[in-house]
């Protein structure tokens, strides 16, 4: 497993990685709203690589891949990525998703710990990030990195309002 800063050439595959997570995780959305989603909020220029503050992790793991021949040669494989923001003392961390069938796999952990160690860089106090209220996976994961949960909103997803919960990691 390997987690590093992310390229533009990894915006394709990281589009890929969200749309494939939101489709498995998120029941309560229908497919097309899904798609929606992902087309407005990870299309061309969603995901500023380059702007003060930010932070675009992509983590990798060695997948075998074949070629030509009937040879295998080891391919990394991008499963899960993160973006987080510095706003003065406080990150959002507004994407954090890893590959379904990497899941469970102590990925998303190792992604959180280097998002962590790249914004002590930016001297934060605390972590938040926003998820579906209705996303009890997710829910089990912040908590079990320590997050709390803070609040309450909703987000606006093609016309439709769907609730939400922020959660904090006081650091």
């Amino acid at each position: 497993m390997h987690v590093r800063l992310a390229t533009a050439d990894d915006l394709e595959s990281i589009r890929a990685v969200a749309r494939e997570t939101w489709h498995d995780t998120y029941d309560e959305l229908d497919a097309e709203t899904i798609d929606w989603a992902i087309d407005e909020w990870y299309g061309e220029g969603a995901i500023p690589l380059e702007a003060p503050g930010t932070i675009v992790l992509v983590v990798e793991v060695e997948d075998a891949a074949t070629g030509e021949s009937d040879d295998h040669e080891a391919a990394d494989q991008l499963v899960g990525f993160a973006q987080a923001v510095v706003h003065g003392e406080t990150a959002d961390v507004l994407r954090l998703y890893v590959h379904p069938d990497y899941q469970g796999q102590g990925i998303g952990t190792r992604l959180h710990e280097r998002l962590r160690i790249q914004l002590e860089a930016y001297d934060v106090d605390r972590i938040q990030l926003i998820d579906f209220a209705f996303n009890d996976g997710g829910r089990g994961f912040y908590e079990s990195l320590g997050f709390e949960r803070t609040g309450e909103g909703e987000v606006e997803i093609d016309g439709e309002f769907y609730p939400e919960v922020v959660y904090t990691l006081e650091l």
